[in-house]
């Protein structure tokens, strides 16, 4: 028996491949604990706040409607430009990698199916080089660069 499912990134497929809301929880859950605990997480942990529990819950609401499924964040929050957002803090390619490190950690705990894993790997690379970007032209504390090594 042949099933059909729409490649990832159309419709709701990548929000049924993450677990619906349920699913998607877990992996933020997952995501903040990794972040919380592990070594790798230390230089973005910073940037949050104490209590994460609105951070889970923003999180989670836009990764929701980002991957298909009911616009969370937009119902809860309002609109959103990710890089925007991000440009109040200094975040560079070490706190990139960090993030993503810790998202790579979460997204292997959740039994996802490797494409689907790889796949969303990949796409939340996106958001996260363009925060990156904007944050160098936007953050005053990004201009501040050290010299450059000989």
């Amino acid at each position: 028996m042949t099933t059909s499912q729409a490649p990832f990134g159309v419709a709701d497929s990548s929000f049924q491949a993450a677990g619906g809301e349920a699913g998607i929880q877990r992996l933020v859950d997952d995501f903040y604990q990794i972040m919380e605990q592990s070594s790798l997480g230390q230089s973005v942990r910073r940037l949050y706040p104490a209590d994460l529990e609105g951070s889970r819950a923003r999180l989670t609401a836009f990764l929701c409607g980002w991957l298909g499924g009911p616009r969370r964040y937009a119902e809860q929050y309002g609109g959103i430009s990710i890089p925007r957002f991000h440009t109040r803090w200094q975040i560079g390619e070490v706190e990139r990698e960090a993030w993503l490190g810790c998202m790579a950690a979460a997204i292997a705990q959740q039994g996802y199916a490797p494409a689907f894993a790889d796949y969303l790997l990949t796409q939340l690379r996106v958001p996260a080089a363009r925060i990156v970007q904007a944050n160098s032209r936007h953050c005053p504390l990004a201009a501040i660069q050290e010299p450059s090594q000989p």
